[in-house]
């Protein structure tokens, strides 16, 4: 099976150095505002689309998220929102698009019913960050049918055994957690993310993406200088809240210039 995914990084590797993962979270700060700000990452330097579904109790979602993801809850967001959404930005752009989601509102709506509506819409695949490959036979079976990619996490916590089943089981690329906690910017990208990727790639993985505290051009090109893809998600979050669409633009394209290739 092709992953969407995967052939997205292979191509922003060979055209700039490395795949650009940009964050928004759906309904943020309308469904349809939501719709044009993934877009315009889309057309502004990122290679692959991460759009968060808001829940009720994100884990592991720093405060700017959580103010937005609030935000989007407070407005009336609902799990069919996010297909129509989806539908909208995958007939405009050609990026593929990954959701991002706490396992249990897919649960709640229906693992099959999830992915065939998320197949329907022009999805690529899920990003789960608290489903575990040991617990996640119900979305194996969904995501072979429907051919969606499935992107599970690793942490530097990881053992051998979890770091091997994440990377069999992964199918885009495996999300390479850069440091212990929640999300949001940093000074520095944790040095534990190059010890990480050095585990995985000597286990066999093709294709890791690491995110976490990515906030500034410089970080990306550190990223990608030992990893295929820099995902980033408060800062754009930030920019779109701060700024609205033309401030997010210009968040993207500024991250975007630390792309290996790109730099002057």
């Amino acid at each position: 099976m092709t992953s969407l995914v995967e052939t997205g990084i292979d191509t922003a590797k060979v055209k700039t150095g490395g795949a650009l993962i940009g964050y928004l979270p759906l309904g943020f700060p309308t469904v349809d505002a939501s719709v044009e700000a993934a877009i315009t990452i889309a057309r502004n330097g990122c290679d692959v689309l991460e759009l968060g579904l808001p829940y009720s109790d994100p884990v592991m979602d720093g405060l700017v998220i959580q103010r937005a993801t609030t935000v989007a809850l407070e407005n009336g967001f609902r799990i069919s929102d996010a297909f129509s959404a989806l539908e909208q930005i995958t007939a405009d752009v050609e990026t593929p698009t990954l959701v991002m989601t706490y396992w249990n509102p897919v649960l709640a709506y229906g693992v099959e019913k999830f992915a065939q509506q998320l197949k329907a819409a022009g999805g690529a695949g899920l990003i789960t960050p608290d489903l575990i490959p040991d617990e996640a036979k119900l979305w194996f079976d969904a995501s072979n049918e429907y051919d969606l990619d499935r992107v599970f996490l690793a942490a530097p916590s990881s053992s051998k055994d979890r770091l091997q089943r994440a990377i069999e089981v992964s199918r885009g690329f495996v999300y390479a957690v850069s440091t212990m906690g929640i999300t949001g910017t940093r000074s520095d990208v944790d040095t534990a993310a190059l010890g990480l990727v050095e585990r995985l790639r000597a286990l066999g993985a093709d294709h890791v993406g690491v995110g976490l505290g990515i906030s500034t051009p410089a970080q990306v090109s550190e990223v990608l200088s030992y990893a295929d893809g820099a995902i980033v998600g408060s800062a754009l979050v930030q920019a779109l809240a701060a700024g609205g669409v033309e401030a997010l633009a210009q968040k993207a394209l500024e991250l975007a210039s630390g792309k290996p290739l790109q730099r002057s």
